[in-house]
């Protein structure tokens, strides 16, 4: 099995190679999900969902095929070789006990390692949720090594990760909290990664909702749920990341593109917080807005697949920052924004209004669910300590 080892402190990180060719794309999945979790977009990059360890001729697809469509005809010389991996703390990586082990910045080191293990020294760099912020790091640390950025429903960590209030999210709140079996996490799961929309739509006889729901029982199944020191430690990572103005300065003026893309029906990385990120890395940053959900690269595969490929051709072609950004809105489906009209000093002192407003009720809303969260567990605490266990009676001799 192919493993990277951090020399530093001996924690293994579990990878896959799909494809081959010049083109190189890094993958980085988010909060508690494996390497397998990017399959729509390893089959719509290379052709193939089969790791190079495993075949025996491996098909090339080129960038240019891949835009038009798969195929035989697609095969070429110039193609693409894509690495995913999994993240410390989940699927076959190693799983470090200590929460202060999992910060965004240490697991975006841990991606520069792969990037060194594999001798790449540049590389398209994609992150979802969590993974982006990872990959947001990684871009801020080492810029040199970036061919261009892809955020796929990203937020900015901290507060900024718990969604907006409302009965549905606090239902699936108290649900996870309670979920101990695989069908009890497969049905909060599709519910927080899936639109409604998607989910009712009728799959022959059955609901997508039906047949997802059968596929991710048996993936829990098969491979268990997180670790506890895991989930709780990429929890960690998520809670504490944060990217200071040096950072988004860094990236914004090293010269690659940036794509930030999302669902706009994502009840868990809420699109305004993308929406901002993609404003304070104007120009390099095209807002790519999606109808779907948190897991729109499984939603609207063909679309996200259209979105990276468009990037990668960009950046391949030398395209500028600002005429990258300055896109029309196009393709049914598609909200594309890029430049903003300058602000007046009216606009200017509203809009500082407004977001002093935002953080207020940011807090306010971290509170609450602080709140319900440890209601919650205590309620349940004191469930488990007044039940009443049964008395066992001895047979009668009679």
């Amino acid at each position: 099995m192919p493993y990277c080892e951090l020399s530093s402190n001996g924690i293994k990180i579990f990878y896959r190679r799909y494809g081959h060719g010049s083109t190189k794309v890094l993958l980085i999945i988010g909060l508690a999900g494996t390497h397998e979790s990017w399959g729509p977009q390893i089959k719509g990059l290379t052709g193939t969902l089969e790791p190079n360890d495993e075949e025996t001729a491996a098909p090339m697809v080129s960038a240019e095929a891949v835009g038009g469509g798969l195929g035989e005809e697609g095969r070429g010389e110039n193609g693409i070789e894509v690495c995913c991996f999994d993240n410390r703390g989940v699927g076959r990586s190693s799983v470090p006990i200590k929460k202060s082990e999992y910060t965004t910045t240490i697991m975006a080191e841990d991606a520069l390692a792969l990037l060194d293990h594999l001798g790449w020294k540049k590389a398209h760099v994609f992150g979802h949720s969590m993974g982006a912020m990872i990959a947001c790091k990684l871009a801020a640390i080492a810029p040199d090594r970036i061919c261009s950025l892809a955020l796929l429903n990203v937020t900015g960590g901290g507060f900024e990760c718990f969604p907006k209030i409302d009965f549905q999210v606090l239902s699936l709140a108290f649900r996870f909290l309670r979920a101990k079996t695989p069908e009890e996490r497969a049905s909060v799961d599709l519910e927080t990664h899936y639109s409604k929309d998607y989910l009712d739509e009728h799959v022959g006889s059955c609901t997508r909702r039906d047949v997802l729901y059968q596929k991710y029982v048996k993936a829990i199944s098969s491979n268990g749920m997180q670790p506890t020191y895991g989930f709780e430690g990429q929890v960690n990572a998520c809670w504490t990341h944060n990217m200071t103005s040096k950072e988004l300065d860094t990236i914004r003026c090293s010269g690659f593109l940036v794509s930030v893309i999302h669902g706009r029906f994502d009840i868990i990385a809420q699109i305004d917080h993308a929406r901002r990120l993609a404003d304070k890395l104007h120009p390099a940053a095209r807002m790519v807005e999606l109808h779907g959900g948190h897991l729109v690269s499984h939603e609207r595969p063909d679309e996200v697949n259209l979105a990276l490929i468009e990037l990668i051709k960009a950046s391949e072609s030398k395209l500028k920052p600002e005429e990258w950004s300055h896109i029309p809105e196009r393709q049914s489906g598609w909200l594309v924004s890029g430049t903003q009209m300058p602000l007046t000093n009216r606009d200017k002192d509203g809009a500082n209004s407004l977001l002093i407003l935002c953080k207020v009720l940011g807090k306010l809303q971290l509170n609450f669910l602080y709140f319900f969260g440890t209601l919650v567990m205590g309620c349940e605490h004191i469930s488990n300590t007044l039940r009443i266990k049964p008395i066992r009676v001895a047979a009668s001799d009679s």
